[in-house]
């Protein structure tokens, strides 16, 4: 017989009978039959009642004092006849120093400094191994230990209290001794031969989850990068087109006012483009101006005093950062003719960086700029402090830095609770006269602006510790679809 039917003829002479009983009889795994009892439980033939039994059981080192004698007994026919030097039988028997102080204090042992360096000698000239004699009862099932006796072994973990669990049964509502396969599903052969109406049917769990439907997935830093997009949204500001990845050097560097021969212009640092390697379409009026301010200055700028090349502001190159986007569209407004502007854009920035838990050579860049008469650094911080309280980061700090197109700059550092550091997630800065004015912008209007990380503020949501488990081969894809929509507090 299947093991369900043997359950049901053993119950079937039974009014109760307990599962740990029926693994007893029947020589079975315990597991196996609460599994079978939890099947023959859904056709509503036995009922369970959970029973909770504690029992003390001997710990593995319990079993080896059972088998070998207790550590004081094992000390004590160590000691030879002529008694044995302390320091020598400390060292060669096993659990000598809980063995000797147990021994001490059983009066089987003394120690003997009568002839300078201390002897163990035996005290007694025999004696009865009670630890081994208890512990060995209670392997057979027996347990007679008072309670004291008991609290001493388990502090001495030779023995632990073990709470089993199983199932009272008794007869359910369709019990019976044979097993009726219930039928699953009514088929369309059922509803045309009729045969539905003579069938009995597997009652329908309503509570079951189900399978989880097929869909697609928003990685966490597109549902951060939706966040980040609202919030500029709301706070009035336009979204740049930022659909150009390969940019020349002239806008990438030049007309940020950022010297030829800054280290950034290196292949270390950059992505150079091979084919094409130049590009020719500059405006040409503007272009002179950039050279002016480089190499002889104006605007009330000494420059930088260097003989500026158009060979190095022909390169093509991977945008190092989506600050060319920004330096494009103010100078389209200044060509337009000057009105106030607020600008945005969220998108993929390249720089040949070196890996790490913090570093991508690919990654994403939030740039923000606001073009307006009067503009300084007070409002710079103000529109920074409206913006990250949006983002719900509350743990900011402000340090000075260094930038060849703002002046005064700062970088934007946030608290991560998992690294236990500040890491940097954005600079900003005003930008500089030398910039500005070349593009034809009037002599009073100010832009500020600041380049902010994608990538360092979802991990700190989402309390990854390595960005490379953000983006990159090493991404858990289960991550990407268990996580929850980004909230941010507003």
């Amino acid at each position: 017989m299947e093991l369900n039917e043997r359950i049901l003829h053993y119950l079937d002479k039974q009014d109760k009978v307990d599962t740990l009983k029926l693994a007893s009889e029947f020589n079975e795994d315990h597991q196996k039959i609460v599994g079978a009892v939890k099947s023959l439980e859904a056709l509503e033939m036995v009922v369970s009642d959970t029973v909770k039994n504690t029992k003390w059981e001997l710990t593995e080192e319990g079993q080896l004092v059972a088998e070998k004698g207790s550590h004081e007994a094992v000390l004590y026919h160590s000691v030879p006849d002529g008694g044995i030097a302390q320091a020598e039988i400390m060292k060669t028997v096993p659990n000598a120093k809980v063995g000797f102080s147990k021994a001490m204090s059983a009066g089987w042992i003394l120690i003997d400094k009568s002839g300078g360096a201390p002897l163990v000698k035996k005290k007694v000239e025999t004696i009865t191994d009670t630890v081994q004699d208890y512990l060995n009862e209670i392997k057979k099932g027996i347990d007679n230990l008072p309670d004291n006796v008991r609290n001493d072994y388990k502090k001495r973990k030779l023995l632990q209290e073990v709470t089993l669990k199983s199932f009272l049964l008794s007869k359910g509502p369709q019990f019976a001794t044979s097993i009726k396969k219930l039928e699953t599903d009514l088929t369309a052969e059922m509803l045309q031969s009729g045969s539905w109406k003579t069938l009995e049917f597997k009652p329908y769990n309503f509570d079951a989850l189900g399978q989880p439907p097929e869909s697609g997935h928003l990685h966490p830093l597109l549902k951060v990068r939706s966040e980040f997009r609202e919030i500029f949204l709301e706070m009035g500001f336009t979204e740049m087109p930022t659909n150009n990845y390969v940019e020349s050097s002239f806008w990438n560097f030049d007309a940020l006012f950022q010297p030829q021969q800054h280290p950034a212009r290196d292949a270390h640092d950059t992505f150079f483009v091979s084919n094409p390697a130049v590009t020719t379409k500059f405006p040409m009026d503007y272009l002179e101006r950039v050279k002016k301010v480089h190499s002889e200055g104006g605007y009330g700028s000494q420059g930088y005093r260097y003989s500026w090349k158009i060979e190095e502001a022909q390169k093509n190159l991977l945008r190092t950062h989506t600050t060319a986007v920004s330096a494009r569209m103010l100078y389209k407004v200044a060509q337009e003719g000057f009105r106030p502007q607020k600008y945005f854009s969220i998108d993929k920035v390249f720089r040949n960086e070196t890996l790490d838990a913090t570093h991508l050579a690919e990654f994403h860049q939030v740039e923000g700029v606001v073009a307006d008469r009067g503009l300084g650094l007070a409002d710079l911080i103000g529109v920074l402090d409206t913006f990250f309280k949006r983002l719900g980061f509350d743990k900011l700090q402000f340090k000075p830095a260094y930038n060849p197109y703002t002046e005064p700059s700062m970088e934007i550092f946030a608290f991560h609770n998992g690294l236990n550091k500040w890491i940097e997630i954005g600079n900003s800065g005003v930008f500089r006269p030398e910039m500005l004015l070349p593009m034809g912008l009037p002599e009073d209007v100010n832009v500020i602006a600041w380049g902010l990380s994608l990538e360092r503020p979802t991990m700190i949501k989402y309390g990854l510790n390595n960005i490379r488990d953000l983006v990159g081969p090493k991404v858990d894809l289960q991550m990407v679809q268990s996580n929850p929509i980004c909230r941010l507090d507003k």
